[in-house]
């Protein structure tokens, strides 16, 4: 029961990675359809690691800005949720602490791009208190440089509103 389980956590996992191929390979509204239908499969009990990483996706797949704010929002509520609730499967702490620098970076260039620097900058502080948890290797390194852009981009600002920009996290 318990392999079966594991297996069927796993195709998820995999079907989540081919919408991001998709994503990536520039299919926008393809991958949002496909993950919109997996969202609708996990449902409001699914598996909070699932619908973490499926959010984040989803929120790389929207148009609109608020859009995005509104999926890289419900990635940060499941992934405190991971965090603070019992998990369906045991989750080491510190594989969940890894998914804040990213989570916050997105939602702080979100508000950015929202026109909204004071959440911009409170969600970029956020990240930055969190990068202890990253490793010193591409990926963090990569979450460290992006929070350091978006910091600079908001620090040019006379107004301390940034201007919209290309996609700024992982």
């Amino acid at each position: 029961m318990t392999e079966q389980r594991e297996a069927s956590e796993d195709a998820v996992m995999t079907r989540i990675g081919q919408a991001v191929i998709l994503l990536h390979a520039g299919d926008r509204e393809e991958a949002r359809n496909r993950l919109g239908e997996i969202w609708s499969e996990l449902g409001e009990g699914g598996d909070l690691l699932h619908r973490c990483t499926l959010a984040h996706y989803m929120a790389d797949a929207q148009d609109d800005p608020a859009d995005e704010l509104a999926w890289d929002l419900r990635a940060l509520s499941a992934a405190e949720g991971i965090a603070d609730g019992p998990p369906a499967r045991p989750q080491p702490d510190h594989a969940v602490r890894v998914f804040y620098p990213s989570l916050h970076l997105n939602l702080a260039a979100d508000y950015a791009k929202l026109r909204r620097p004071e959440a911009a900058r409170a969600h970029l502080a956020r990240a930055r208190a969190a990068t202890g948890a990253l490793a010193d290797d591409g990926y963090g390194n990569g979450v460290r440089a992006a929070i350091a852009r978006l910091e600079r981009r908001l620090d040019a600002e006379p107004d301390g509103r940034a201007r919209p920009f290309p996609e700024q996290g992982p």
